[in-house]
């Protein structure tokens, strides 16, 4: 009896590593930029659809948060709304990770107002005093006699790095601003905040509030792709290495037509 323990024990083990192999060889983890999320989310869904043996696991948390998990290897594909930075590559790098970036969408960072505000345009360089805490009322940009309330992204999101690149030149936001999670989060509290300015991707902007022109120049398909509209940008998924097996199948078909297609329903723009 006690011989057949010990030939039955490692065949069993040996039986467990292979299902466990298996198992993590069909689940793709997903995780990053809130900016991302939809596409995700849409692209992972219909995917699965025609693929029923893969599990796609999508989680948030901002554009830095999925840097550090691929970093840490606990991702197979980090969502980020903007371009990895030298460091992080080379803190990458350092751990034996060697990040490959994959664009899925184009995507312009989208300045919204409350409902109420009578502003249809605003300028780069007013967005910039209004952030940086030098213009408090809307009075100045000849609007109503009302406070101005700054919402913004954390410093943690992919959003917030590009729109302090373009708009910010590297300024403090002023003390008083909301710092926010998410895309959401900020679309609810201008929506609700009678005075509100904030920035979500054109994909997350709806009728609760209302999208306002950046130096006369609307974001759109043409004017993203053309680089007129100056908050313009890209959105990717970087991989480790490469990408292989199901994970370059899921993003190869999130760059397909039909992946595509998926990118515009979610109201973002194609990179065809």
């Amino acid at each position: 009896m006690t011989t057949k323990i010990h030939f039955v024990t490692p065949l069993l083990m040996m039986l467990f590593a292979f299902n466990l192999n298996a198992v993590t060889k069909n689940q793709i983890t997903c995780t990053g930029s809130t900016t991302v999320l939809p596409i995700a989310q849409a692209t992972a869904e219909a995917f699965m659809n025609s693929h029923p043996d893969i599990n796609i696991s999508i989680r948030g948390g901002g554009s830095g948060v999925g840097v550090a998990a691929l970093q840490n290897g606990t991702t197979d594909i980090c969502n980020s709304s903007r371009p990895l930075k030298s460091k992080e590559i080379s803190a990458a790098k350092a751990k034996g990770i060697n990040p490959v970036a994959y664009t899925i969408a184009n995507d312009a960072i989208s300045i919204i107002v409350h409902q109420g505000n009578p502003l249809k345009d605003i300028s780069i360089q007013q967005i910039k005093d209004i952030y940086t805490g030098k213009i408090k009322n809307w009075k100045v940009l000849g609007g109503p006699n009302l406070p101005i309330v700054v919402i913004s992204r954390d410093v943690s999101s992919g959003t917030y790095e590009v729109f302090n690149e373009k708009v910010l030149a590297g300024a403090k936001v002023e003390g008083s601003a909301q710092l926010l999670a998410s895309n959401n989060a900020v679309l609810s509290a201008v929506s609700n905040t009678p005075g509100a300015i904030g920035y979500v991707g054109l994909g997350y902007v709806n009728e609760s509030v209302k999208l306002i022109s950046v130096n006369k120049i609307i974001p759109s398909e043409t004017t993203v792709k053309n680089g007129s509209y100056m908050l313009s940008r890209k959105l990717y998924m970087y991989t480790n290495g490469k990408a292989k097996g199901e994970v370059a199948n899921y993003l190869g078909f999130i760059q397909s037509e039909r992946g595509q297609q998926i990118v515009q329903e979610q109201g973002f723009i194609n990179i065809r």
